[in-house]
């Protein structure tokens, strides 16, 4: 039985590259204050909820809001949260 030819693959070579790499700006930690503004709106938002589900009649500003506690609670979380995307 005859032997097949092998053949030969041409070796890959990268094309050029035509762009000039750029640097990133270096950047350091975040300051330790903006770490405790963001845990804290997140505590601060879960302490809302829990003393509006706790404690909501007695306190008269509570119970004018009625649900809209929900969303005051969630949105002091949210924007904790939302600080993390830019915590180093």
């Amino acid at each position: 039985m005859p032997k097949s030819k092998v053949r030969k693959k041409t070796v890959y070579t990268p094309p050029p590259d035509r762009r000039t790499p750029v640097r990133a700006k270096a950047v350091g930690p975040s300051h330790p204050v903006y770490v405790t503004v963001m845990l804290g709106l997140m505590l601060l938002g879960l302490a809302w909820l829990v003393v509006y589900y706790l404690a909501s009649d007695k306190i008269g500003f509570m119970a004018d809001l009625g649900g809209w506690n929900f969303a005051v609670g969630f949105a002091l979380m949210i924007t904790g949260l939302l600080m993390t995307m830019r915590w180093r």
